[in-house]
């Protein structure tokens, strides 16, 4: 089986890995619900950092960004399943089910639901879809299934109203306040205007107002002072901390700090 395994394409994914790994930098889209099924998955947003092991489920809100870390069981596997809350199907159960947010949701953006053997139950019926390879989940049934977990999740926190079924745009947030919280994030300068609710001309345009530079120079400055004050004065390894302040590559940010600093950062 590949990593990950796409179930319906685009909906449900199922994921393992046999070593830990980490990804620089995930951007979630979509709504997105996730069960454990072995090892331990980390997320760590801006504002929250959160743990989970085997058999724990966490929903995460849309139009964020966050850092990953999948850690396998001693001598197993890492197994996950994933199924995204897409918002056009979202929009349909709306509709049919004569849902709608009611305020703006002000929870935390990112949820562990609570223990529930419903949806633990839920969660197994998809398993063998992805244990076994010759079997074969049709769209419509992958709808439903969908379908069937949102209807759980009401269930299970019946205030989650605001949180699934809120459609509107991304509202225009405090630039500042939130690139200082996010530049370590590797992603790419349009991402960081949809997260801020404006358009990449508009974000191009605030950024320059706000910062007095463009978005990607002062990213890249930003993330050379806190590499520098992580290196000199907390003394880390560059080879430890250059993938969580945005690199691609060790090469990459050795290059850029000695051409900012004028020496290598090993030195």
């Amino acid at each position: 089986m590949t990593s990950p395994e796409e179930i319906i394409p685009g909906v449900i994914f199922y994921n393992y890995y046999s070593v830990e790994r980490t990804e620089k930098v995930c951007f979630w889209k979509d709504h997105t619900l996730i069960l454990q099924v072995a090892g331990e998955l980390c997320l760590e947003s801006a504002g929250q950092k959160i743990s989970m092991g085997a058999g724990e489920m966490l929903l995460i809100r849309k139009n964020q960004v966050g850092m990953l870390r999948k850690t396998p069981p001693p001598g197993s596997r890492y197994e996950t399943i994933v199924i995204s809350l897409q918002e056009e199907l979202l929009r349909k159960i709306a509709l049919e089910e004569k849902l709608e947010a009611v305020n703006k949701y002000a929870g935390p953006p990112n949820v562990l639901i609570p223990s529930n053997d419903f949806l633990q139950g839920y969660f197994q019926s998809v398993v063998p879809y992805a244990r076994n390879t010759a079997a074969n989940m049709i769209d419509e049934l992958g709808v439903l299934k969908v379908k069937e977990g949102v209807k759980l999740l009401q269930l299970a926190l019946p205030g989650l109203n605001n949180f699934l079924f809120d459609f509107s745009a991304p509202y225009k947030i405090d630039l500042e306040k939130f690139m200082v919280s996010n530049f370590h994030f590797n992603v790419p300068v349009e991402k960081f205007a949809q997260l801020t609710g404006r358009s990449l001309s508009g974000f191009k345009r605030d950024f320059q107002k706000t910062f007095g530079a463009p978005p990607r120079h002062w990213l890249l400055d930003k993330r050379l002072h806190a590499a520098k004050y992580l290196i000199e004065t907390r003394q880390q390894k560059p080879s430890t901390i250059y993938l969580d302040l945005g690199f691609k590559s060790l090469s990459h940010f050795s290059h850029s700090f000695r051409k900012k600093f004028g020496k290598s950062p090993m030195s």
